[in-house]
C-alpha cells in the first residue's frame, strides 16, 4: 500500500468517493464510489493522478474484482452547463451512491465540500485519495472511465485530440477550440478562449 489509511473508523462499513473531469472543458465530470472489503487488501492503491495509464488499468480490474461494492455515476457537459461544474460534481457521487449495491454506513468524499447524501453521514478529506484506500479506489476508477468516454468521444471529434489530453485546457485543446470552434461536448460555460464572442458551435 502507498501508506493510505484503510478506514476512518474501524468496523464500520465505509465508501470512498471522487470524481474525474471537474477542470475538463469538455465532456461529462465521473465519480466512483467504492466499498473495499478489509479482508482482500489492494496492493500499490494511490492517487489516479500518482499512477501511470497501464497500473490504473491493472488496479481497476483489481478493485472491480475485489471490492465488496462500487458503481460509477456521470454527469453530462449540459447538466454542468445547468448546475455548474462544483454541484454537477457533489450530482455525480450522489449518482455513483445511489447504484450500489450494499448500502455503506459512512461516506468518505474527496475534497472540502459535499451535500449531504440522504441518510448516510459523511466527512469530507482534503486530498482524500491520498490519504484514504477507499477513495483512491474511487479516484482510480472515476479516471479511467471518464478516459474511455473521452477515448470514444475522440473517435467523433478527433480535431481536438481527446484521447491524449482527455478535454483538459491543453494549449493544443485551445488552439482547436480556436481553430474549429467548440464541439457538441464543449461545456459552455466554462471559459473556453479569452474571448468568447469567437465562438461557433462546430458543425
Amino acid at each position: 500500500m502507498a501508506n493510505l489509511f484503510a478506514y476512518l473508523e474501524l468496523g464500520r462499513i465505509e465508501c470512498g468517493c471522487d470524481e474525474a473531469g471537474r477542470g475538463c472543458l469538455s465532456g461529462p465530470v465521473v465519480a466512483a464510489a467504492v466499498i473495499l472489503d478489509p479482508d482482500k487488501p489492494i496492493s500499490a492503491l494511490n492517487d489516479s493522478k500518482k499512477l501511470n495509464e497501464k497500473n490504473r488499468l491493472i488496479l481497476r480490474d483489481q478493485i472491480m474484482n475485489e471490492a465488496l461494492s462500487y458503481a460509477i455515476g456521470v454527469v453530462s457537459h449540459q447538466e454542468i452547463d445547468e448546475i455548474n461544474i462544483l454541484n454537477a460534481s457533489f450530482l455525480a457521487m450522489h449518482r455513483a451512491v445511489d447504484q450500489l449495491s450494499m448500502q455503506p454506513q459512512f461516506l468518505l468524499i474527496d475534497g472540502n465540500r459535499f451535500t449531504p447524501y440522504p441518510d448516510i453521514p459523511h466527512t469530507c478529506v482534503i486530498k482524500g485519495d491520498a490519504k484514504y484506500q477507499s477513495i483512491a479506489a474511487a479516484s482510480i476508477l472515476a479516471k479511467t472511465k471518464r478516459d474511455e468516454i473521452m477515448a470514444a468521444l475522440h473517435v467523433e471529434f478527433p480535431v481536438y485530440n481527446w484521447k491524449k489530453n482527455k478535454g483538459y485546457p491543453t494549449i493544443e485543446h485551445r488552439n482547436s477550440i480556436e481553430k474549429h470552434g467548440p464541439s457538441p461536448h464543449h461545456r459552455m460555460t466554462f471559459q473556453l478562449l479569452a474571448d468568447k464572442s469567437q465562438l461557433e458551435l462546430f458543425d
